[in-house]
């Protein structure tokens, strides 16, 4: 049919859509608490600036969040959408995050995001890379030279050293495979970066898909819950509603640490 003035709106909710790769369910605040309290968990619901700081303080402090925002990604990788999260800057943070959250090889790469206008700063990359598809190596003045005795390490000891200023994204070859972020196709997760770059002087986070092993990423905010009762993350954050592993009830932990096989 023709694009006359009584589909104008509907043809803007479309293209506004078709940005970027999130075309996925989305929920609101109302279906995110419905869905939470079916689950039997605490939860806090906030307002915009106060979720962002509070996550941007945890994520500063060394916590792993899982972040549960608007449209779920379509695609090979999370996009900030169905995430789980922490600081770059951490040299133990990605043993962390495959041993006790995704619970897997403690090898396995993580990748960064990080704010579009600021990748040169991390990355020999000079174009955007929204897909997380791209991949470069981090930036001769972030690198760490390996000491004699490093040099001399193999295997998993050799994956242990840290590389550069953002160990936990940044792989034995100096490389990562690196998300840019943009305002215009993710404002919330851009609008994190920013307050977590005004924290930390760090444009850059860890982004790995919200998912343990074996498991498909999260669809909906009970999914989340479980996904979260089940690992060792800090902090959950579905929408502007904050979860807080302490307050949680313990007996609704999951344990899928035996529940599948290695990839």
């Amino acid at each position: 049919s023709k694009a006359g003035p009584r589909n104008a709106p509907l043809i803007e909710s479309v293209r506004s859509t078709m940005r970027g790769a999130f075309l996925g369910p989305a929920f609101d605040d109302d279906e995110i608490a419905a869905d939470l309290r079916s689950c039997g968990a605490v939860f806090e619901t906030v307002d915009e600036g106060q979720m962002l700081s509070l996550t941007a303080d945890a994520l500063a402090t060394g916590k792993a969040v899982g972040w549960f925002q608007g449209r779920m990604e379509f695609g090979p990788r999370a996009l900030g959408g169905r995430s789980i999260l922490a600081d770059p800057r951490s040299d133990s943070m990605q043993r962390t995050l495959n041993l006790k959250i995704k619970f897997r090889e403690s090898f396995r790469p993580f990748a960064p995001s990080v704010l579009a206008e600021d990748v040169d700063k991390y990355f020999q990359l000079d174009s955007s890379s929204p897909y997380m598809l791209l991949v470069a190596d981090v930036n001769e003045d972030l690198r760490i030279s390996e000491t004699d005795e490093e040099v001399q390490l193999f295997g998993i000891e050799k994956l242990n050293v840290a590389h550069s200023t953002i160990p936990a994204v940044t792989h034995v070859d100096y490389s990562a495979r690196i998300q840019t972020v943009h305002n215009e196709t993710n404002p919330r997760y851009y609008a994190l970066l920013n307050a977590f770059r005004e924290r930390t002087g760090c444009s850059v986070l860890v982004n790995t898909s919200f998912n343990v092993r074996g498991e498909p990423i999260v669809g909906t905010p009970a999914d989340a819950f479980r996904c979260f009762m089940g690992t060792e993350l800090d902090l959950l954050v579905i929408g502007r509603s904050v979860l807080r592993k302490e307050n949680q009830n313990s007996m609704l932990a999951k344990d899928y640490r035996d529940h599948y096989e290695l990839d």
